[in-house]
């Protein structure tokens, strides 16, 4: 294997099992610094979580234009010395709001995603591009089923043990991708400052053709799709019973056939019906699933779901081929900027959709309502607007030579 692609899978690997391992310390941890009672942990775990993903809104376009002007290779090796220094910090941290300051660097220093991304962009033919940003979402996946698996081994060996390890595992990634990472930007684009806000990085890329509407779809696509780590563990335990153990078996096989699905049968799929069919085929096929997960949670049939949930994994060809789309639209001097919006849209979609989620499954099961499948509704609803800017954007595909790029 290319030995560049190895470091970007690597990268975000490490980075999603950074994520993972302190998750299943993070209760206890918060217990300990905190004073407090488990329902006071999950309230400030949550301002945890929310802070690391709106650095994540703030940041991926600046750090993806930091990368455009200066280069991948800076930009993520800087990242990563970074991310160990702050697991290093976090592994010391007595104080609530040390955690904090930890978890706000964290989110700004994981917008580098968004550069391995587009390093994975620049070193990819045109038409392996869509294939390639699917081994990205593999390897995430991977990280992410491994991350809390490992932390919660190592939790035996204290709450800190996990942030130890991350701030190891980074360190060594660091080390390889100081001797094999070359510099792969074709060609640097100035820096300009009202691009690097998140505003002004959208401004620049929705004007591009096709992109604003591509962007739409995926704000929607992602918003809908977050139904999943927003309310599975309150829907299975409601609609069939599942304990944790259920709940944690389930997420293990959608995390293993997202790898399979990302990492092996998109390069089957996309090179023979194209990345337009793909999507054509996708995203009704994403709109379906949602509704036989209502459906199915009518039925009350947990064997019955867990054999629906690899199925639910094939939709996962859809982020990875619009990705490719896009990726084809803007210049070689704009992935690092392009990606950067999409890492934002996504941080956004994953603030707000839990809130969405969790309030209509809070509604649909209180009051004497026994609806457990509510949040799906919603988000069946809410895949079928992406489907529709998906066909609005395909009727309006420019056919003329495309604009000047704003400047």
């Amino acid at each position: 294997m290319d030995l560049r692609i190895l470091f970007v899978l690597l990268t975000i690997t490490i980075e999603a099992m950074g994520i993972g391992l302190i998750l299943p310390v993070m209760p206890a941890l918060l217990e300990e610094v905190r004073g407090t009672d488990l329902s006071g942990a999950a309230l400030w775990g949550g301002v945890l979580a929310s802070s690391y993903a709106v650095m994540q809104f703030l940041f991926a376009p600046a750090v993806g234009n930091l990368s455009d002007r200066f280069g991948r290779r800076p930009v993520l090796l800087g990242s990563l010395l970074v991310i160990a220094v702050d697991h290093v910090i976090l592994a010391l941290a007595s104080t609530f709001w040390l955690l904090l300051v930890g978890r706000i660097v964290a989110g700004i220093a994981a917008a580098t995603m968004s550069t391995a991304t587009a390093l994975m962009a620049d070193i990819s033919k045109p038409e392996e591009k869509a294939q390639n940003f699917g081994l990205v979402s593999a390897a995430f996946g991977i990280g992410f089923v491994l991350g809390p698996a490992i932390g919660g081994l190592l939790a035996d060996l204290g709450t800190r043990a996990p942030f130890w390890a991350a701030a190891i595992l980074a360190s060594l990634n660091l080390a390889f991708g100081l001797f094999v990472l070359p510099e792969t930007l074709r060609r640097a684009r100035p820096l300009e400052w009202r691009r690097v806000n998140p505003f002004g990085a959208f401004r620049a890329i929705g004007a591009l053709p096709g992109l604003g509407l591509l962007m739409a779809v995926w704000f929607f696509y992602q918003v809908a799709n977050w139904v999943y780590p927003a309310v599975w563990a309150y829907f299975t335990q409601a609609a069939f019973g599942w304990d944790a153990f259920m709940v944690g078996a389930s997420l293990a096989v959608y995390g293993v056939s997202m790898v399979v699905v990302q990492g092996g049968l998109i390069r089957l799929v996309i090179p023979r019906l194209g990345e337009r069919r793909t999507l054509a085929i996708g995203m009704p096929y994403n709109a379906a699933i949602l509704a036989a997960v209502v459906a199915v949670a009518a039925t009350g049939n947990g064997w019955l779901m867990l054999a629906l949930t690899p199925l639910s994994a094939l939709g996962a060809l859809v982020a990875p081929a619009l990705q490719g789309i896009a990726s084809r639209i803007a210049d070689d001097d704009q992935q690092g900027e392009l990606q950067g919006v999409l890492a934002s849209i996504t941080a956004v979609a994953a603030a707000i959709s839990p809130l969405i989620m969790t309030q209509a499954f809070g509604w649909a099961t209180t009051g004497g309502r026994d609806f457990a499948g509510a949040p799906f509704v919603v988000a069946t609803a809410l895949m079928a607007v992406a489907w529709a800017l998906l066909a609005r954007e395909a009727r309006a595909r420019p056919t003329a030579p495309r604009a000047p790029t704003p400047r």
